[in-house]
Formats: C-alpha cells, sequence, structure tokens
C-alpha cells in the first residue's frame, strides 16, 4: 500500500489503482472505432459455455448478421459437445481453451463471458486492450476494485462493455421506474430485494478430491490460488466457494440490488453498508452465507436485500425442498419499492406493478427488449451510450454485494439478543431481523447456538466515498483486491 494515495476520484483519469498503487496500463489513446452498417457481420467468441453460455451461443446465433466464430472452454468434453452443434448445422467454429489465444485475432470483434465470477474482471481488461468489445455476465468483478480496472480499461480503450444484468434492457420495467420518479407513488421510503432461493448443501469432503478429466485445472483456476479442489463439485459450487464465487448476494442478489439502486436512481456508492447472516442449516464446504442481510444506506433510501437459501420449515427440507420457499408479499426473488402512497413490484426482469397503500393493482407494465440484441447494436454504432448495462452500472451494483461480503467477513459471532441491540431503534432492520429469526427457527435452528455473524458496519469517512474509507482502513486489502498470480495478474499490478 503507498504512504501516499491518491484519491479514488482521480482512478479513471489517473490511470492506476489509487488505493493500491497500481501502475497505468501504458496506453497512449483510446483506439480509434469505425461506424459498422446493419449488413456488416459481427464477429463472436463465446467464452465459458458449460451452462449459462449456452444461452449466449444461442442469443447471438439468432441474431441478423451476428456470427459465432469461437468458443473457449477448460473443459475439451464441453467443447467437443457444444462444436459437435455446430458441425452438424454446418457451421465452421473454432475451439480454444485459453481465453489468451482469442486476443489477438483479428477474425473477432467482440467476446461473451460466461465464465466464473473470478475471471470476469481479467478477461474484461484483457479484451479491452486488445481492442475486443465485451459482454460480462454478472456480478462484473469478484471484488471492488477489479470493477475499477473493468470501467477504466473499457473508457481508455473506447471499447462497448455491457453486463449481463437483462432487466436494464426491459422497457416495462425502465417505464415503471420513470412514472414511479415523476411523483406518482410519492417520495422513496426503502427499495428491498429478495432473494429467496433453494440452496441445499453441497456436501462435505476430508480430502482433496480428483479433477474431472479432461479439465485444466490451471486455466479453470486463473487469477485465483491454486489449490487443490475441496468439494464434491468443481462445476457450479464455485459459487460458494469465497475464492471464486460470491455467493448468492453476488450471484442472483446483484440483479435485485441493481434494480433497487436503479429504482432509487442512484449513481454512486453507498455510504454505509452491514451485513448480518451466516451459513445456516448445514456444515458443509460452501463458506458463504446462505441466509443474510444487507443494509446499504443510500442518499434517497436504504436498499435491504434478504438471502435466504433454506426452505419454509424442517419439514419441507425433508419433503420438498425447492418447492417450498417462503415469500414476501408474494415475491420470492425479486423487489419492491415501498413508497409514500403505495409500492412498486418488480417481480421479475421483464415486468412491474404498481399498488395503493391500500394494497389495490393500479398499474402494470410488461415487456422487455433483446439484451443480447442491445449489445450488437452498441458494438455497430460504436456508443457506450446505447448499452442498457454499461460496464459502470455493474459496477456500481456489484460494489454494494461486495462491501456486504467485507462486513461480513471482518464481524463476529453474535447472539440474537446483541444483534437486536445492534440494529435497535431501525425499524425496517428490526423487522427483516424478526423475520429471519422466525425462518431459522421454522427450520429448527436454534440460533442461539448457531450464531449469526454480525457484520462490521463499513461507514464512509469525512470526504472520501465507502471505498477510500476502506482503502485507508482496512488492514488485509485483499478485500478490496486481488491482483492475481503469475501469469493470471492484472495489468500494471
Amino acid at each position: 500500500m503507498s504512504s501516499s494515495r491518491p484519491t479514488r476520484r482521480t482512478f479513471l483519469g489517473a490511470g492506476g489503482a489509487a488505493l493500491l498503487g497500481i501502475t497505468p496500463l501504458g496506453r497512449a489513446a483510446p483506439r480509434s472505432r469505425t461506424v459498422m452498417g446493419s449488413e456488416e457481420e459481427i464477429r463472436i467468441a463465446v467464452v465459458g459455455i458449460r451452462s449459462r453460455g449456452r444461452s449466449h451461443i444461442e442469443g447471438f446465433r439468432n441474431l441478423p448478421n451476428v456470427r459465432v466464430v469461437a468458443l473457449c472452454d477448460v473443459d475439451a468434453g464441453i467443447l467437443a459437445r457444444e462444436a459437435a452443434k455446430f458441425e452438424e448445422r454446418g457451421e465452421k467454429i473454432q475451439c480454444v481453451a485459453d481465453f489468451r489465444e482469442l486476443l489477438n485475432r483479428s477474425d473477432i470483434d467482440a467476446v461473451s463471458l460466461a465464465t466464473p465470477n473470478h475471471w470476469h474482471a481479467l478477461q474484461t481488461v484483457w479484451a479491452c486492450e486488445s481492442g475486443l468489445d465485451v459482454y460480462v455476465e454478472k456480478p462484473v468483478s469478484h471484488s471492488f476494485l477489479e470493477g475499477e480496472l473493468m470501467v477504466r480499461a473499457a473508457s481508455q480503450n473506447n471499447r462497448i462493455v455491457q453486463t449481463g444484468t437483462q432487466s436494464r434492457s426491459s422497457q416495462a420495467i425502465q417505464e415503471a421506474i420513470d412514472w414511479m420518479h415523476a411523483g406518482n407513488l410519492g417520495s422513496i421510503k426503502i427499495a428491498r430485494g429478495f432473494c429467496y432461493k433453494p440452496r441445499q448443501s453441497i456436501g462435505k469432503v476430508n480430502a482433496a478430491q480428483e479433477i474431472p478429466e479432461g479439465i485444466n485445472y490451471n486455466l479453470w483456476t486463473g487469477p485465483a490460488p491454486l489449490v487443490p479442489l475441496r468439494r464434491r463439485n468443481l462445476h457450479y459450487d464455485w459459487h460458494w466457494d469465497s475464492a471464486t464465487g460470491n455467493g448468492d448476494l453476488g450471484n442472483q442478489g446483484v440483479h435485485q440490488v441493481d434494480l433497487c439502486r436503479w429504482a432509487l436512481g442512484e449513481k454512486g456508492l453507498p455510504s454505509e453498508v452491514l451485513s448480518i447472516g451466516g451459513r445456516m442449516g448445514y456444515d458443509d464446504d460452501g463458506n458463504t452465507p446462505n441466509t443474510q442481510l444487507l443494509w446499504c444506506r443510500y442518499p434517497t433510501a436504504p436498499i435491504l436485500f434478504e438471502v435466504r437459501g433454506l426452505p419454509k420449515n424442517l419439514k419441507a427440507q425433508k419433503e420438498d425442498w425447492g418447492g417450498r420457499m417462503d415469500r414476501y408479499e408474494g415475491i420470492g426473488i425479486g423487489v419492491i419499492v415501498e413508497c409514500e402512497r403505495g409500492k412498486l413490484h418488480l417481480p421479475n426482469y421483464s415486468s412491474a406493478e404498481a399498488f395503493d397503500s391500500d394494497g389495490n393493482s393500479i398499474r402494470k407494465w410488461n415487456g422487455a427488449r433483446n439484451h443480447f440484441e442491445n449489445f450488437v447494436a452498441a458494438v455497430r454504432s460504436g456508443n457506450s451510450n446505447d448499452l442498457s448495462a454499461e460496464i459502470k452500472e455493474g459496477h456500481l451494483s456489484a460494489a454494494p454485494c461486495h462491501f456486504g461480503a467485507i462486513s461480513h467477513s471482518l464481524g463476529q459471532q453474535a447472539t440474537a439478543a446483541e444483534i437486536q441491540r445492534s440494529i435497535a431503534g431501525v425499524s425496517y432492520l428490526e423487522d427483516a431481523f424478526a423475520r429471519l429469526t422466525q425462518h431459522l427457527q421454522s427450520n429448527e435452528i436454534d440460533i442461539s447456538s448457531s450464531l449469526l455473524t454480525l457484520g462490521r458496519k463499513l461507514t464512509a469517512g469525512g470526504e472520501n466515498d465507502l471505498a477510500e474509507t476502506l482503502g485507508a482502513d482496512l488492514a488485509r486489502p485483499n478485500l478490496l483486491f486481488r491482483p492475481g498470480r503469475q501469469p493470471f495478474r492484472f495489468p500494471g499490478t
């Protein structure tokens, strides 16, 4: 850490990761762009194709004058499976295991990233520096300062970078938020997000596990620490390992946090953040919370986000784990914006409904545009303002999730009484914690013995924003940023 730190406000313009003393990338000037005609072919490489990446492949293949020309995955079997589909259709496709092989190819205009979270930022920075445009899944980053580097790389290299928060392409949600901002429900009191999504135990192993056949584990691990696999499944369960994933706070939750921030109209970082939660109900190899409250203070109104991975009760765990989750005013995964004279419900990525103070439905909106198509349109125009979810929006919505993880990691286990005392006087937090306590009791979890973690309350200090305060205050800078291991390090670190 540098003893004389520039402020975060100089980060993008000065070309250094101000909080960590990262040196400039050395780009003299942004690369020039040319406007591409509607008949000109856009050539895309899809990276990470085991699950979500298959939607990327089909999403781009179905657009006019867009061609998927390359596939990238560290799993040889997955590459062969998807390549066979192209061959059956008589389409040519190139396959590579190492993302770096795509960077200097003249026949690629953009990359579409559906890799695990710990790869998103470095692949985006590398692609931008190589003159490629980027579609990157949420959360855009694995840690806060990665997002800052992504924003800077897109700006300095004049690249189009779209975030995979597809609700931003919903005209229904945009119209509903505009209607609310016009004062039709009065001022906003709180934006609530919910992720009541079933998450069973990922199991517990006693020794290092074999890497599945055909997988290049060094490439899979990339910038994360190269350690033996100590969970039953390599795939998907990486979400619940903080070295590679961000728990449901960053996995599903970033969608709802993004909607909440959009509804509030906030374009900056929260000034205060607090997490309360833990991994409850089972002892497994995951280390991210499956039960959590995230509170963020913004100038307009607070955001309160709730994670519940356990079902309604113990009986549901035994009989129907996925089918019997809790709901809040009918919503299990979604957003409710509470206002003076009613509420706005955002129950999915493409619709909205307004209610008056008596709970009567007064207006509905439906419909969404194609998020992939929006990205392609911006690539053609060369104008990042045409994007529905430009990279800075993705960064600002991932940031509260990262701060929540920091709050949790710096917290201490506490009794219910201790937590109640710490949040006394904040009515919506008191209510949310009471409901969380009841939820755990319904699953026969005694929180007097299975203690939750009361996170450290993070508060911006003086004229600094929260990131600057944390950069100066935290003894463990890896909470804000992990530069990676060779040769998978961020440029300039």
